[in-house]
């Protein structure tokens, strides 16, 4: 191999790692991607027919909003800087819904951190009143993901 096809073998490799990287992050079906390294390129696009791969939209309260003041509401928070997701993969049922009821322990969602999954439990058990973030969104530590109206002690 020459020395240019190995920089173009880099420039390339270089381009998939940061394409998917952000195909990961960007919320919803991606139509079309162009990254550019001095004179390399890389175009990627999904075919607009193709739903499968589109994340299911945010669930939210179907009911009535949970009045601000509700000492029984208490929020589940994001233990990490990363990508919320509501399933443990595309396609998949989401671990929790509104209405349901959820024990302490259990998984409502994941923050993936630096390709790495990172449960989000349950502190107390109670019934959902909102998935406050949708699936694929960026969370900042300590943002809220998941509304519960804990039980009485």
């Amino acid at each position: 191999m020459t020395e240019h096809t190995d920089e173009r073998h880099a420039a390339l490799r270089l381009l998939r790692e940061e394409a998917g990287n952000i195909v990961k992050t960007v919320p919803g079906p991606l139509a079309s991607l162009s990254l550019r390294v001095g004179e390399w390129a890389l175009d990627i696009s999904w075919a607009h027919g193709n739903t499968s791969a589109a994340p299911p939209p945010p669930v939210t309260a179907t009911e009535e909003e949970p009045e601000a003041d509700d000492a029984g509401l208490r929020e589940i928070t994001a233990p990490l800087v990363g990508t919320f997701y509501v399933a443990p993969e595309p396609g998949a049922p989401p671990y929790v819904q509104v209405g349901e009821h959820v024990r302490a322990g259990q998984t409502v969602g994941i923050v993936e951190a630096m390709k790495l999954m990172n449960p989000v439990k349950s502190d107390l058990a109670g019934e959902v009143v909102e998935v406050v973030t949708g699936d694929g969104t960026p969370v900042e530590y300590g943002q809220a993901l998941v509304r519960i109206r804990a039980e009485e002690p």
